[in-house]
Order: structure tokens, then C-alpha cells, then sequence
């Protein structure tokens, strides 16, 4: 398997960590961490103030995902298996994730971007409990672009 970080032995605790220290050296307020029924932290939530504005975000490290992909490669399982891999979908999720912030922080520092850009996909309503992208997504991506980047081409 070549998937980034699916050998990674660092913590998700140090991960997340790692992630909510750049996030506040960078700006970001009111860091929380939600958690699944199982407790294990599911997504990281912070405010941005920009502009006079208080900004929402929304980071999920989608383990669930991480751990199908992972299970996707097994070939002989034994008993302990798939609890090692629920393991390792925690810590692969969430270093890839800090990985990520990483390297988007490096940008938000030299200058390249500012930090709401960065984060724009995961602006989050409350009201409707989904971000930016996930809106986006469920209107379907074709009823935006017309007005963000004039009449785009139907492709039937």
C-alpha cells in the first residue's frame, strides 16, 4: 500500500495536538474538539475573527473513511485485525490531517494566502449543522458555478 501515513505510529492526541496549536498560533479562537459515541475525537471546530466577523470551521478527520480504505487491503485477517485497523485509521486520519494543516499554515505564513481562504470549504452554519463545501455539494455544484463564474456549459 502507498497511502501517506497509513504506517504512522504518532497519536491521534498528538495529531490533534499538534493541529489545534497551529490553529491558534495562526488565529484561531474557540477550538473545541467533537467526539463519537466510541469517544474518539471525530473533528476539530474553531472560530476565525476576520473583518469583525466571527468565522466558523469545521475539520473532520473522516476516520470511517480512512478505515475502509485500510480494510480494503487485507487479504488474510485474524482475530485482532480489524481492531488494529480501527487503530490505525485514527492515527493515519489524523496525521494526514495535521500533515495538511501543515502545509497550509506554511502557506498562511510566507504570505501566500490568507487563513479563511484556506479553510473556505469547512465554513460551517450551525443552523444547518454542514460546511460550505457539504452546501455546495448538495445543491449541486452546477447551480453555483453560474453565478460565481458566468454561464457555464451543460456537459449532458
Amino acid at each position: 500500500m502507498a497511502l501517506k501515513n497509513y504506517t504512522s505510529q504518532v497519536s491521534a492526541v498528538r495529531s490533534i495536538g499538534w493541529i489545534e496549536d497551529k490553529l491558534a498560533k495562526n488565529g484561531a479562537r474557540q477550538i473545541l474538539k467533537e467526539y463519537t459515541p466510541d469517544a474518539r475525537v471525530a473533528s476539530i471546530a474553531f472560530i476565525i475573527h476576520t473583518n469583525g466577523v466571527e468565522l466558523p470551521f469545521h475539520l473532520p478527520a473522516r476516520i470511517t473513511a480512512c478505515e475502509k480504505v485500510l480494510r480494503a487491503d487485507v487479504r488474510r485477517p485474524n482475530n485482532n485485525t480489524y481492531k488494529r485497523i480501527k487503530e490505525q485509521a485514527e492515527r493515519t486520519a489524523w496525521k494526514i490531517l495535521a500533515d495538511w494543516v501543515d502545509a497550509q499554515m506554511a502557506m498562511v505564513e510566507l504570505a501566500q494566502v490568507d487563513i479563511v481562504e484556506v479553510f473556505l470549504p469547512y465554513l460551517f452554519d450551525r443552523s444547518k449543522q454542514q460546511t460550505f463545501y457539504q452546501m455546495l455539494q448538495n445543491q449541486g455544484f452546477q447551480k453555483a458555478l453560474p453565478e460565481f463564474c458566468g454561464e457555464v456549459e451543460n456537459n449532458k
